[in-house]
């Protein structure tokens, strides 16, 4: 079974890099544009992973950590948020609303490989 990441970026350079490493990987990529075809892409597929940029213009990336890891079903879903790293107060809302992993964008696209493939576990 094909491994997929949900990545929830709106910004179209940072979503082609987990495109190129997700597909690098063998790993299906998919990109909800709305929080609705979100929910609907989660409920109806396995993600293995959500990938989240916490500064998406278009939704509440913490609320949505929130919800995602507040559901029963989906709180086994490995959910990661990244940011911009002069964003401390982000972070800590972030980890607060149960993100399995946040991290700063560079960190997190320097580590991309290994968090899509899985061997970057929680701390």
């Amino acid at each position: 079974m094909v491994r997929t990441v949900v990545a929830v970026i709106d910004d179209m350079f940072l979503a082609s890099k987990v495109r190129a490493t997700a597909k690098a990987l063998g790993m299906m990529a998919v990109f909800p544009r709305n929080l609705d075809a979100l929910r609907h892409i989660i409920d109806d597929s396995a993600a293995d992973i959500v990938v989240v940029d916490l500064q998406h213009a278009k939704l509440d990336a913490v609320a949505l950590g929130t919800e995602l890891k507040t559901n029963a079903r989906l709180s086994g879903i490995s959910v990661i948020g990244f940011f911009a790293h002069v964003e401390a107060e982000l972070q800590r809302k972030a980890v607060q609303a149960g993100y399995d992993q946040v991290m700063p964008r560079s960190v997190f696209f320097g580590e991309l490989a290994n968090i899509l493939s899985g061997e970057i576990k929680k701390a």
